[in-house]
């Protein structure tokens, strides 16, 4: 006599992955905006304004939900990671971006999922899978198809490409150190406190900013208010929020599909027309993010023998 099989219960993952999947569609539109609004706005001005409006709008939403002060235990790993990944990481790419095209930059910068995983593993002791190593590796060869595919038109600079590796050491150092934080606290509050910090971190380029947006376009201003609202408030939160329930390694690989929107976006709005060669490292990065975030099976339950039995 065998007892009824017991099946194992899963929380739902479609949250996570939501929150996922909005973080990257909004991330890959702002190496897009960034190229429009950094015609008006330098770098520095264009990071700070982008991160007061962003520490604004959460600001409020934290007002409005009644969030608290952080815990001692979570501000390592909020002011890390708001000077590394709010401040240096967005200073790096705007100036990045003035150097190479928004393609070019967003496959730069997606060399960072590789980092977050060593990282995670390293410091966090996160589990290096064979999935996700398998998923790492796929994407990161559909990466290194796409920027050699577009390599030959002579728009990469090596200072460019030196600046947004740099935004990809400061955005592995800081999805590592936000992990930690998250487990002390909400992803809002983490995401407040650590734009507020990399807001901090800029504040040497507030008088730039003054005298730019003096005489800015109302669109480019534009432009910086979408980017602190959406790819920075946002998306971020929404980050913040799949990370606590995922880890940094996984979390990571998901942001491989960045470069293939930034390239569709990039060819309707910048005129930067993809050919077969990219578009095949595209597919090459979206199939290196189903592998890296598949699930791994549920072994099946084994029956017991009851005590008449046993």
């Amino acid at each position: 006599m065998t007892t009824p099989a017991r099946t194992a219960v899963r929380s739902p993952a479609w949250p996570a992955v939501a929150a996922a999947a909005a973080t990257v569609v909004l991330w890959a539109s702002a190496f897009v905006v960034i190229r429009s609004a950094g015609t008006a706005y330098s770098p520095g001005a264009l990071a700070l304004g982008r991160l007061l409006t962003g520490s604004l709008a959460l600001g409020v939403l934290v007002l409005v939900r009644g969030g608290g002060f952080p815990p001692r235990a979570a501000w390592p790993g909020i002011l890390c990671s708001g000077v590394l990944w709010f401040g240096a990481y967005t200073v790096a790419l705007n100036q990045g971006e003035r150097e190479v095209d928004a393609g070019t930059a967003a496959l730069l910068v997606n060399t960072g999922p590789l980092l977050v995983a060593l990282l995670g593993a390293r410091l966090l002791g996160e589990r290096l899978t064979r999935r996700l190593l398998a998923g790492l590796a796929v994407s990161f060869a559909g990466a290194a198809v796409v920027a050699l595919s577009m390599s030959g038109g002579g728009r990469s600079s090596l200072l460019g490409v030196l600046l947004c590796l740099l935004a990809a050491v400061g955005y592995a150092g800081g999805v590592v150190a936000q992990k930690p934080a998250l487990r002390h606290t909400g992803a809002l509050t983490v995401t407040f406190y650590g734009c507020l910090t990399g807001a901090a971190a800029c504040l040497p380029f507030a008088g730039t900013l003054l005298s730019e947006a003096a005489r800015a376009p109302l669109p480019r201003t534009l432009d910086m208010l979408y980017l602190g609202l959406f790819p920075t408030a946002a998306a971020f939160t929404t980050w913040a929020f799949a990370l606590a329930r995922s880890t940094a390694g996984r979390m990571g690989a998901t942001t491989y599909a960045v470069p293939v929107l930034v390239v569709l976006l990039a060819w309707p709005l910048l005129g930067e027309v993809p050919g077969p060669l990219t578009l095949a490292g595209g597919v090459l990065c979206l199939a290196g993010v189903a592998v890296s975030r598949r699930p791994a099976p549920v072994p099946a339950p084994v029956d017991e023998p009851s005590p008449e039995t046993a």
